[in-house]
């Protein structure tokens, strides 16, 4: 049976139960690095799968003596990059490239999965394009234990090990979230590549795992944070069971120094505010603004100047084109350009926002779009001024999954039934001053203290 596509509103993956579950070509990626006994281990469990995969790929981080490819099970092959340091991203994205199922799984040789595993992990995705899956990753102590005698206790013919705790942090999350039925901006974090599973088109489209993470950690949550922001709907699939040979993070030896490394990486790359910590609005902004062309000279200063003036202080603006470019460019020379957005700004930045005309934004007006889009899942909201809409800000999440059915959907159409939208009415505030430098010199005049007045900044919700 062919794949089933299905667009779901936010991340309704409930949605799906009643379609049927086709059976798509399934690609096992399995890194691997210096873990021959655990590797054969793994290879076992994927010999018992109750729906064998189309084929297994290892992919080897430049361990010293590169292991064979095992025999007696689905068909297989060895891949293999330079020992460079620990390279799981580019190692998972070497696997990938090399696979030709229609669903990509990703497992770490150390990760021993039970028969239902492969069946249980696919099922969402191979109804949804937008499902990323992640598994129920469980821990045992494996050491010692042959293939035969793992693969014995698995289908129910042997003793069990001694079952590890689980990670409580990953636990409770799911819990908390109804295993991602409500999953938000900050769910990326139950994600882990260890039992992970996506599309291979989806994959695509997202890029990847970033390269740029090397060293242990964080390259499975920005890949989840890059998927949720790129419109896809996060499952965890609690009977999508592999057991890791081993305890968790939390029940290793605490190594600070990698955990700090992983921390910076995300944070750089990551404009979710609580992964940040404060505004850093350079190279990977939270919002990307553009201003359209055509307006005059004070019309644009005094628009640009009222985003710098923003409380929502993550954000980036791009000049628009035009006679008064070499002004402009002067003035905000290293707080605003005309250089086209990034690959990575387009896959990062969760909200891009288009002001149609100028307007006085109140400080708190992209502060308030945000919210809208984030807390209700909204895929645009309208700033309207004294009747009229001045901006549009669009999710990064409506953009995505609107992109990946382009063909099928009109973009119109899928942000309206996947996410809905929003209108935020602004305070339309005092009419500016004719002139420039009087407009200046108002900026800079200090103002007190007080509370936002009531209803300065409204939103109301439509329906989806």
């Amino acid at each position: 049976m062919a794949l089933t596509d299905v667009l779901v509103p936010g991340n309704r993956w409930d949605l799906l139960a009643p379609y049927p579950v086709p059976h798509p070509r399934v690609s096992i990626v399995v890194a691997h690095y210096e873990q021959p006994a655990q590797l054969a281990r793994t290879w076992a469990a994927l010999c018992a799968q109750t729906r064998p995969p189309a084929e297994v790929i290892i992919t080897d981080d430049g361990s010293a003596t590169p292991p064979r490819s095992p025999r007696g099970g689905p068909p297989v092959r060895v891949v293999r990059q330079d020992d460079r340091g620990f390279r799981a991203a580019a190692a998972r994205n070497l696997g990938a490239r090399h696979a030709t199922g229609e669903v990509l799984v990703f497992l770490d040789a150390d990760t021993v999965p039970e028969p239902g595993f492969v069946e249980q992990i696919v099922r969402r995705i191979a109804v949804c394009p937008d499902v990323l899956a992640v598994g129920r990753r469980r821990h045992a102590d494996l050491s010692g234990l042959s293939p035969a005698t793992v693969t014995a206790w698995l289908t129910g013919a042997g003793a069990a090990p001694p079952e590890l705790p689980e990670p409580g942090w990953l636990r409770d999350g799911y819990r908390t979230s109804r295993d991602l039925l409500d999953a938000d901006g900050r769910s990326f974090r139950f994600v882990i590549s260890a039992v992970l599973a996506c599309r291979r088109a989806l994959f695509a489209d997202l890029g990847g795992f970033d390269e740029r993470f090397v060293g242990y950690g964080g390259e499975d949550w920005d890949l989840a944070y890059r998927a949720w922001n790129a419109g896809a709907v996060l499952v965890h699939e609690r009977d999508a069971v592999a057991w890791h040979d081993g305890p968790d993070w939390a029940g290793r030896a605490a190594d600070r120094t990698r955990k700090d490394a992983e921390a910076t990486r995300l944070a750089a790359l990551i404009p979710e505010p609580a992964t940040r910590g404060v505004a850093l609005p350079g190279a990977v902004p939270d919002v990307l603004v553009d201003l359209e062309a055509g307006w005059s000279l004070p019309d644009t200063a005094r628009c640009v100047h009222a985003l710098l003036g923003q409380t929502h202080r993550d954000l980036r603006i791009r000049l628009p084109g035009g006679p008064d470019t070499a002004a402009l460019s002067e003035l905000y020379a290293g707080v605003a350009g005309t250089a086209a957005w990034t690959p990575d700004q387009l896959r990062r930045a969760r909200i891009h926002l288009r002001l149609h005309r100028p307007a006085a934004l109140p400080p708190d007006a992209v502060a308030a779009a945000v919210q809208r889009i984030v807390c209700d899942d909204l895929g645009a909201v309208e700033l309207r001024s004294a009747g009229a809409t001045v901006g549009t800000a669009v999710s990064a999440r409506a953009r995505g999954r609107a992109r990946r059915w382009a063909g099928r959907l009109p973009a119109a159409t899928v942000c309206a039934h996947a996410f809905g939208t929003g209108v935020v009415e602004l305070d339309p505030g005092p009419a500016p001053r004719d002139d420039l430098a009087g407009f200046f010199a108002a900026a800079a005049e200090p103002r007190p203290l007080r509370p936002r007045p009531a209803g300065a900044v409204r939103g109301r919700r439509r329906t989806r």
